[in-house]
C-alpha cells in the first residue's frame, strides 16, 4: 500500500506521525459563514500558517481551491446535510473515493453520527466507502461524532471512545472525535483506538488559550493532533492561530510559548 502511504505522507507530519487539519466543509451544512465566505483568501491565511492538509467539498476543489501560493494536503469530504433539513443529523454521501482521486486528493473524510435515527445508514456507507479506499490506497479521515437520543453528553468519554473504535474497526486511518475534557479521559480513547485520534474543536471558543490548552492535553494523552476549523478561520488572525497551534502539535511548545506566537511575541 505504498500509494496511501505516500498520501498519508502529504497529510500528516512524517516525523511524529501528528496532523494539523482545518476543516472548512461547512459551506454545505450551515452555509457562507463567518470566515468562509472568500474561500480562496480563507485557505490562503490557513495554508500560510503551516496547516498540513484542509478538508472540502468537491465542488470548492473545482473552483480552484490552490493556483497559488504554497500548497497544503487535500482532503475531499464525501458526507453532507444541512441545517435546514428535518434531521441534520442524517448524512448521505454527495462524492465517491474515485471522483476524489480525479480531483487530486490525498485523502477523503466521510461524518457519522453515532446514536442517530438513521445510524445503520451512515454506518453502511462508512464501510463501502472503506472498501474503496482499500482498493485505491486513500488515507481515509473518519469524523466521528455521538449524537442521538440515547447519548447524554456528546464529549462522555464511554460514548466517544465507542464511536473512535467504530471508526479503526470499519477502517479509519484517522479518527476525529471531541475532547472529552481532560488528558487522562482522552489517554483512554487513544489507547482504544489503534489509528491517530484526532481532536474536534467545536464551536467557536471564548478563549483562545483554552483551545490551547486542550490541544496540549491531548497531545500529552497521545493524540493524533487536531481537524479544528472555526476557531482557526473564524478567529481575528487565522495564519498567526495556526502558527501558534503548530508549535503545540508539530514542536512539542507549551501553551504559553503557543500563546506568545498569538500575541506576536513568539516565532
Amino acid at each position: 500500500m505504498i500509494g496511501k502511504q505516500i498520501r498519508m505522507e502529504r497529510i500528516m507530519n512524517r516525523e511524529n506521525g501528528r496532523t494539523l487539519i482545518v476543516p472548512m466543509d461547512h459551506g454545505v451544512s450551515a452555509g457562507p459563514i463567518p470566515g468562509l465566505e472568500d474561500m480562496k483568501t480563507s485557505i490562503g491565511k490557513v495554508v500560510d500558517g503551516g496547516a498540513n492538509a484542509i478538508v472540502i467539498h468537491k465542488g470548492i476543489v473545482r473552483l480552484g481551491h490552490r493556483g497559488q501560493g504554497k500548497d497544503v494536503g487535500l482532503i475531499v469530504h464525501l458526507s453532507a446535510s444541512t441545517s435546514l433539513s428535518p434531521d441534520p443529523n442524517s448524512k448521505v454521501l454527495v462524492c465517491t473515493v474515485e471522483e476524489a482521486i480525479k480531483l487530486g486528493a490525498d485523502g477523503v473524510s466521510i461524518h457519522v453520527n453515532i446514536g442517530a435515527d438513521d445510524e445503520k445508514d451512515m454506518l453502511k456507507d462508512f464501510g463501502e466507502v472503506s472498501k474503496y479506499c482499500q482498493a485505491w490506497g486513500m488515507p481515509l479521515l473518519a469524523m466521528m461524532y455521538t449524537r442521538g437520543k440515547n447519548i447524554k453528553s456528546e464529549s462522555d468519554v464511554a460514548v466517544v471512545k465507542h464511536s473512535a473504535r467504530v471508526a479503526a474497526e470499519l477502517g479509519a486511518d484517522m479518527v476525529k472525535v471531541n475532547y472529552t475534557g481532560d488528558a487522562e479521559s482522552f489517554r483512554s480513547v487513544v489507547e482504544g483506538c489503534g489509528v491517530p485520534v484526532l481532536i474536534a474543536g467545536g464551536e467557536k471558543a471564548k478563549s483562545d488559550i483554552d483551545v490551547l490548552k486542550n490541544i496540549k492535553n491531548a497531545i500529552a494523552a497521545g493524540g493524533g493532533g487536531v481537524s479544528i476549523g472555526r476557531n482557526v478561520f473564524q478567529h481575528d488572525d487565522p495564519t498567526r492561530m495556526i502558527k501558534a497551534i503548530k508549535s503545540i502539535i508539530h514542536e512539542d511548545a507549551s501553551v504559553e510559548a503557543a500563546a506568545a506566537i498569538l500575541e506576536g511575541k513568539g516565532k
